[in-house]
Order: structure tokens, then C-alpha cells, then sequence
């Protein structure tokens, strides 16, 4: 039987949440281990063999760094069995390596899949993120603003006080300005340690996990993965990148990118139809860690596909081979 040649996100999403499995349960015996590159690597093996099964024709745009850099999910790689859909690929095969290897908090396995050239090829350089849930009027805050003129927007959109709202920042001496400005409002921080992709999430479930805005620089390829996150979940986000030199400038010339100013909105990141799969290696407040059992290992996994709004919470209980 011939696969389709079109993007069925249907069919495609339970494949996708394999691969994401697939990398949680190689990397969960590394679990506080302390070795952060043992674990990726047994992430990215996992990770690959598990795509290629996949009848995509694949490439990877946001990956494991350049080909120089990383022996496989490279960018530019093709995954897949070469008979499906043409697809864009981006994935971090192990969001939170640190966080593995001690044993902390929030550690993911994540991918994202969507139609060819429906995703940003965004270098590996910081980006300038700021993100909220759903609910809001469009562009209710920017990235023009400063981080109080932020949080007072946001309060006003809610009929709330400013020390009623909540923003999840990365813990870096870079955003120790943005963390005082932000404390200067009353409103409330919540700092994580690593994993901004989850940090995003975050903001589509405030009811539940109680964080109302994003906002910091982290990796750019990671700002692509909650874009697609964001976009199944609900919500707004935008981003700007960074750039520290001219090797950074150049890959991003290289990668397609002209105006090297733009700020991007969501479905400026990732402006098609998107599935998305994020399975939890250590425990987290979006799903919980791989548990071993005698003779098994659990995973939860969220998937979600843009095209319904549908997210979807699996457990997968898998004998230890």
C-alpha cells in the first residue's frame, strides 16, 4: 500500500508521539546519572531510529546544531522512509539535558512536525521570546514594550492587579534587569533553571499551572518548538533574534533569513497545520517522568495537533526488553 502524499496529521501524530517515547525511554536510564552528552546522545538515537520508521519524507530544520556539529538529526538531514508526505522536522531530543543528568525537574523529549517549509529554519542564536495564553485581543503586549509595561497590559486584559499576575523567566545573569523590573510591578516570578520550551507551555494552561506570561531570551530553535506547541494549545507569542557577531548574522543569512530585525509572531514561526509531541523524562508540571516498574517502564505524553485544537494525554506502559 502507497502512504499519502499529503500532510495527515491524523495518521502522523501517534508515529510522532513513538519518536518522542521512543527518546524518553533511552534517555531515562541516564536519569541522575550526572553524563548530560550520554543522555542526549542516547535521545538522538533513539530519536532517529524511530523517524525513519515514519513513511515521511522528512528534513530536519530545527536539529542537533549544523552538520559539522552534530553526526546525526542534523540540520538538513532526511528522515523517514522517503515514501509520504514532504515535511518539515523539528525536534530537541532531549529538552533539559542538565536536568537529566541531575535528576531535576521538567526534562522532555519534544518534536514537532508540519507541511514542507511551514517552519522557521531559525539559527542556532538566542531569541527574544515573550508569550501568552489564549483569551487575550491580539497583541494585548509586545515586545516593544518594556517587561513592567508588560505586565501592567496584561493585568488590564485580565481585570486583575498587577501582583495577580505571574511571569516565568530562565534563571540567567542576563535577565537579572527584566527579574528586577518585573518584581518592581508586584507581580510574581516564577524562575526555571533550563527548559524554555516547557516555560512557553506553560502560559496555554495558566488556570492550571498558574503562569500567566513568558518572557526572556533562549535559543531560537527552542522558540520554534513552543511556537508549534502554541499554536495547537492557544495562545500568542513573538520573538526577535539575537545576534552577538557576524558568524551569528551569517547563519542566519544562511538559513534563509533577509531581515535580520523582524519581529515573528506565532504563525510567522510556524505558519501551517502542526502536530506536536513532548514526553516527559523527569517529572514536570506538563507531564510526568518515565516511572519504572518491575518488568516496565510508564511514559506520558501530551500530543496535540493544531489543525483540531485537539491535545491529547497518553500513558504508555512498555515491558522492559
Amino acid at each position: 500500500m502507497t502512504a499519502p502524499k499529503d500532510f495527515n496529521d491524523r495518521m502522523l501524530s501517534l508515529g510522532l508521539a513513538r519518536v518522542s517515547e521512543a527518546a524518553a525511554h533511552a534517555s531515562a536510564r541516564l536519569i541522575g546519572h550526572g553524563d548530560e552528552k550520554a543522555a542526549d546522545q542516547a535521545a538522538v538515537n533513539a530519536m532517529r531510529d524511530q523517524l525513519n520508521m515514519l513513511d515521511i519524507k522528512g528534513v530536519v530544520v530545527i536539529g542537533e546544531g549544523e552538520r559539522d556539529e552534530a553526526p546525526m538529526l542534523f540540520i538538513g538531514e532526511e528522515v523517514g522512509t522517503g515514501d509520504g508526505p514532504d515535511v518539515d522536522i523539528a525536534l530537541d531530543p532531549l529538552e533539559g539535558t542538565t536536568l537529566t543528568a541531575k535528576d531535576m525537574p521538567n526534562a522532555l523529549t519534544v518534536i514537532a512536525m508540519a507541511p514542507r517549509g511551514s517552519l522557521l529554519h531559525a539559527p542556532d542564536v538566542y531569541m527574544d521570546k515573550l508569550a501568552i495564553g489564549p483569551g487575550y485581543p491580539v497583541d494585548v503586549v509586545s515586545l516593544d514594550m518594556s517587561p513592567a509595561e508588560r505586565v501592567r497590559a496584561l493585568a488590564r486584559a485580565r481585570g486583575v492587579n498587577d501582583s495577580d499576575i505571574t511571569v516565568c523567566i530562565l534563571e540567567r545573569p542576563r535577565h537579572e534587569d527584566m527579574i528586577a523590573e518585573v518584581r518592581s510591578t508586584g507581580a510574581a516570578i516564577r524562575l526555571i533553571t533550563d527548559g524554555d520550551v516547557a516555560g512557553v507551555i506553560h502560559t496555554a494552561e495558566a488556570a492550571l499551572t498558574g503562569i500567566d506570561m513568558y518572557m526572556g531570551s533562549g535559543g531560537a530553535p527552542e522558540g520554534v518548538l513552543a511556537a508549534s506547541a502554541l499554536k495547537c494549545m492557544g495562545g500568542q507569542m513573538w520573538g526577535r533574534l539575537l545576534f552577538c557577531n557576524d558568524d551569528e548574522r551569517g547563519r542566519a543569512r544562511k538559513a534563509g533569513i533577509t531581515d535580520l530585525d523582524r519581529i515573528y509572531a506565532r504563525d510567522d514561526l510556524v505558519t501551517d497545520d502542526v502536530i506536536f509531541a513532548a514526553t516527559g523524562v523527569t517529572d514536570g508540571s506538563i507531564v510526568a517522568g518515565v516511572k519504572r516498574e518491575p518488568g516496565h517502564l510508564t511514559t506520558e505524553t501530551i500530543l496535540m495537533r493544531s489543525k483540531t485544537g485537539s491535545v491529547r494525554r497518553m500513558i504508555y506502559r512498555n515491558p522492559i526488553k
